[in-house]
């Protein structure tokens, strides 16, 4: 069995093979589906399955969490995954690839909760920033390398699930070297054992460190279910935008690190509120330099230097605010928050392309990034897990 620290290590490998599932399967699917003239807000809503099979997934998974273990949640949703890639080839369906995409959702969820609870409740205080910046790093490298698989097309439709699934399967194999192991337990959790008495609790405490992955969720999904559509009508190369696609992920590799570390000295919520606003800029430029091809490519990656990083920003804020016993709830809210702002960011992307063609998409993601700022910037910073276990 593997130690501690190649434990880590291995759970870095899984999620970054999974970022990769989700950024080739967004992308991919919305281009396949806007070659077969499905229009773009059925297209938007069809992108929204992966995210539904999350929120389905979410109230069922902290009991066999505490019953089973970290490792066999991974395995079994790494498993859901595999399966699911090697499936999509079989059967070209609108319906058929919706199943498909709720069960990658509901595997992937199984596996990032099982890996991001293991991490969250093993790591430091003082390196936490740190460290859940290498675990949304992984991810957002993934996701940066996954759109990439679109230019498999040429060849063979089915070659990019073919390879997604042979490399999940590589890297899953992997965690049949890792010693098991449970989430703690302590009193106050056994009095409180009720599920929505925990939700309810952690929700109340950190509901301003889940706007954050609310937030990321809406960008990322819309950036990869909807851009692809978008900019295939404004006169963009397919094999452009599969470059162009992945520099938001780019970016947030060159930040993510320096932005937790960041965080760790001036706090969460402070770091949040720069590169939200600078994020929100970013995107309002890009309106008014869609059409460019280098454009895109600064612009994407200098949004993603700011605003790719809100998903783990969110997560240590999250661990910040929550003490230990309901950690596992709030890493499930966490993914409920994420898949919220993914099922509506892809719905009204796609029905703005629609219904406003003249206006530029890019509005839809500034609009967005302005509610965020305001909501976090008018919630006080008094929070605290001292304050919470008093």
């Amino acid at each position: 069995m593997v130690s501690a620290k190649n434990r880590f290590w291995i759970l870095i490998g899984l999620v970054t093979i999974s970022g990769f599932s989700q950024g080739m399967l967004l992308p991919l699917l919305a281009i396949i589906l806007e070659q077969n003239g499905v229009s773009s807000s059925v297209n938007g809503l069809h992108s929204t399955g992966l995210y539904i099979g999350v929120l389905i997934a979410s109230p069922f998974m902290e009991k066999p969490l505490q019953r089973f273990g970290f490792k066999p949640m991974i395995l079994v949703g790494g498993g859901l995954v595999i399966l699911s890639l090697a499936f999509f080839p079989l059967w070209n369906a609108l319906w058929f690839w919706f199943i498909l995409r709720m069960t990658v959702g509901i595997g992937d969820h199984m596996l990032h909760f099982g890996s991001q609870t293991w991490i969250t409740t093993t790591v430091k205080k003082e390196t936490r920033g740190r460290n859940i910046a290498l675990y949304g790093l992984a991810f957002g490298l993934g996701f940066a390398l996954g759109p990439l698989m679109t230019r498999l097309l040429s060849v063979n439709e089915a070659l990019p699930f073919i390879v997604s699934a042979f490399l999940s399967l590589l890297v899953w194999s992997m965690m049949f070297f890792v010693r098991n192991s449970w989430p703690e337990e302590d009193e106050s959790s056994l009095q409180t054992s009720n599920s929505f008495s925990r939700f309810k609790d952690a929700a109340k405490i950190s509901w301003i460190a889940l706007l954050a992955p609310l937030g990321y969720g809406f960008l990322e999904a819309t950036l990869h279910g909807i851009f692809p559509i978008y900019g295939m009508r404004i006169g963009h190369d397919v094999d452009m935008l599969a470059l162009i696609i992945p520099c938001f992920a780019a970016g947030s590799l060159i930040s993510q690190l320096p932005l937790g570390m960041l965080s760790d000295k001036i706090g969460r919520r402070k770091t949040l509120m720069i590169v939200i606003s600078a994020g929100a800029f970013c995107f309002f430029i890009t309106t008014f330099l869609e059409t460019s091809v280098m454009a895109l490519f600064i612009l994407f990656i200098l949004a993603g230097m700011f605003v790719g990083s809100l998903f783990s920003l969110g997560v240590s804020y999250m661990t910040d605010l929550l003490p230990s016993r309901l950690l596992p709830a709030g890493n499930i809210l966490c993914g409920i928050a994420f898949s919220i702002g993914s099922i509506g960011g892809p719905y009204l992307g796609g029905v703005f392309v629609q219904y406003f063609p003249n206006l530029s998409f890019f509005y839809v993601i500034t609009f967005m990034l302005v509610i965020l700022f305001g909501l976090i910037a008018f919630k006080q910073d008094s929070s605290s897990k001292e304050l919470v276990d008093a």
